[in-house]
Parts: structure tokens; C-alpha cells; sequence
């Protein structure tokens, strides 16, 4: 295979290259949007996606909040060509999240253990 085809190839049935899944939708299990996917974190160490984070409510990109989602809570539907998560909006607006002009403290592991207790905690819908 030529090095032109493999670059070009930017999603399999089994992989996706990551510019294509920023952007992605993200649907509740009922079917309705909750928002998109705008970045991941990648562990360093461990080399694998910790989290999605999905940019959620707002209005033409104001007012827009971000919340980090375990990766493990997504599942892609390719009928909708996006990710499912088990919650409502009213689960997501009540949370983790920040604003656009926050920075997370991503260093601090009380932070992710933050995240991951809420989710821990959210019973499915």
C-alpha cells in the first residue's frame, strides 16, 4: 500500500482518525441531540481516549458549556452517524462542566475523580 492511500485513509469499521470524530453528534438513547463531540483527552500514559468532551446547550456557539464525558459512556450508532450516551439533558445540565473561557485543572486527580464519580453515580435511562 503506498504511503498516499494510507494517509488518505482517515476512518475504518474499526478506527476513526480524530479530526473526523470533533464535530460528531451526540444523541440521547431516545433519540434527541444533546450535543457535539468538540475534543478528547488522550491518557499520556496509557494511550487510550479518557474522555469526550461534548459541548452542550447554548445558542450559535455562545453561552456553549463543555462536558467531559467517559469515553466508556459513548457508543456509536452508525444509523445516526454519531455517539449514543444514556442521559437526559437534565443529567447533563446538573453535570460536570466549564465554560469556554475556563480551563479545567486536568492535573488535579480530584477532577477526573470528579467526573468519573458523577458518572458512576448516574443511573442509566
Amino acid at each position: 500500500m503506498s504511503d498516499t492511500m494510507t494517509t488518505n485513509v482517515r476512518e475504518t469499521t474499526a478506527l476513526i482518525a480524530s479530526d473526523r470524530v470533533e464535530g460528531t453528534a451526540v444523541y440521547s438513547r431516545s433519540g434527541e441531540r444533546l450535543g457535539t463531540i468538540a475534543n478528547f483527552m488522550v491518557d499520556k500514559q496509557q494511550g487510550h481516549v479518557a474522555y469526550a468532551v461534548m459541548s452542550f446547550g447554548g445558542f450559535l456557539g455562545m453561552g456553549n458549556k463543555y462536558h467531559p464525558l467517559p469515553w466508556e459512556t459513548l457508543t456509536y450508532d452508525p444509523t445516526r452517524g454519531g455517539y449514543v450516551v444514556d442521559l437526559t439533558p437534565e443529567q447533563l445540565q446538573h453535570s460536570p462542566s466549564y465554560a469556554a473561557d475556563d480551563v479545567p485543572d486536568w492535573a488535579n486527580p480530584s477532577y477526573s475523580a470528579g467526573i468519573n464519580d458523577y458518572y458512576s453515580r448516574t443511573p442509566p435511562i
